[in-house]
């Protein structure tokens, strides 16, 4: 059977997203340092009423046109549907094309065709807006070149902006040993939305294992004043098979955000996911990946061995596991690549910057947040005064 690959060691976080994806204007005739602006290398979306900008609107799910209200369905994607990959063709084609640098995770300039002004785009950023304009621009055929991944399917921005704030305000309210001041003011901040990059993974999985069951139970000891009761385990040989079918399973493929920040505004939405079309981007920031799709792969089988663990341990029963062999098999290996809709947003808080991140589609909040040593403390000691009560009492007994 065809396997996953085996796991390299994984690159280092930056602490900073804006650090790795950025987008500067240069005013028009102006000349920089990179590569010079082409205006086919962008793409924007005017009103065909008035031509002004279209942007997408989250409530229509619709380009709309803020100046006449004009508004326009998406276009549709190259693609009818969303289609599932072949992952061991995909990796071999990834080998024979990738040469040299990465354009695509570079610097390039592109040229605004609202006012002729020059935008940088670094990075992996894709869609911004121009700082003079305030055209919605994008860097054209960057998510279909030749040498990438393409983009198979998106889903569309759900939830409104302030629908965002407020479950941002919830989510602080709800912090618990966070400090009183922070609780007071809240968290303040831009809100950005992102369309940021995710590999899928589906694997079918056939395993064996063998293992050890452990049973506790208690016996009493000694006599007297130094009798007691002590927990003992009773072990049994355990074995068995099964399969397990792993959908979409999720690998984001941007390395400037922590994995642990986004993973936990899953689930997703994903049966709702259409085929990739430039026009749901027009007002949004994107970003290509930069996490290749055969990294991506090998954490995708790392997340699915521990799914399979725990079934393993899950199969073998008692109160302990000893599990001694688990052997698994791996067929119908497919991958897909999606644009997924967040809300970021960074703040400040007594010098230190944190991060938030807003599934865009369920409003689900996740995010970096101060804490109160005072709180912390107070816990732990309110924790060990229950604990000798309850130990007092279990003597007393």
């Amino acid at each position: 059977m065809p396997t996953m690959p085996g796991p390299p060691g994984p690159p280092p976080l930056p602490e900073d997203p804006t650090s790795t994806s950025t987008a500067t204007a240069t005013a028009p005739g102006a000349t920089t340092g990179t590569a010079t602006a082409r205006p086919g290398d962008s793409r924007t979306f005017p009103c065909e009423r008035c031509g002004a900008d279209l942007t997408f609107s989250i409530g229509a799910q619709k380009l709309r046109c803020e100046h006449c209200g004009f508004e326009k369905d998406l276009a549709p994607g190259a693609l009818p549907t969303v289609e599932e990959h072949d992952l061991q063709a995909g990796l071999k084609r990834q080998s024979e094309q990738r040469a040299g640098d990465q354009p695509a995770v570079g610097t390039q300039e592109v040229s605004c065709q609202a006012c002729g002004g020059t935008v940088a785009f670094t990075g992996t950023l894709t869609s911004t807006q121009c700082a003079y304009c305030g055209e919605p621009i994008q860097r054209d055929r960057v998510h279909a070149a030749p040498d990438r991944v393409p983009v198979d399917g998106l889903l569309t921005f759900a939830v409104e902006g302030t629908a965002a704030r407020a479950g941002l305000a919830a989510w602080v309210k709800g912090l618990w040993f966070a400090p009183n001041e922070f609780l007071k003011r809240g968290v303040d901040g831009t809100l950005e939305g992102v369309y940021l990059p995710y590999f899928t993974f589906d694997a079918m999985t056939s395993t064996e294992y063998a293992g050890q069951r452990g049973d506790h139970y208690w016996v009493e000891v000694g006599s007297g004043q130094q009798k007691r009761r002590e927990m003992r385990t009773r072990w049994s040989p355990a074995w068995g098979a099964f399969q397990r079918f792993f959908d979409d399973v999720l690998v984001p493929a941007v390395s400037a955000l922590p994995a642990p920040l986004l993973g936990k505004l899953e689930p997703w939405p994903l049966t709702g996911v259409i085929p990739f079309t430039p026009g749901a981007l027009a007002g949004k920031l994107a970003h290509t990946y930069d996490v290749e799709l055969p990294q991506a792969a090998v954490s995708a089988r790392q997340a699915m061995e521990a799914a399979i663990e725990g079934e393993v341990r899950q199969r073998i029963g008692g109160d302990e596991q000893r599990v001694e062999s688990i052997r698994t098999g791996w067929a119908g290996l497919t991958y897909k690549h999606l644009l997924l809709p967040v809300w970021l947003l960074a703040y400040r808080y007594q010098g230190k910057s944190y991060r938030v991140a807003i599934n865009a589609c369920t409003g689900e909040v996740n995010g970096e947040r101060p804490w109160s040593p005072w709180k912390i403390g107070f816990a732990v000691v309110l924790g060990l005064v229950a604990a000798g009560v309850v130990a007092y009492l279990a003597q007393q007994n």
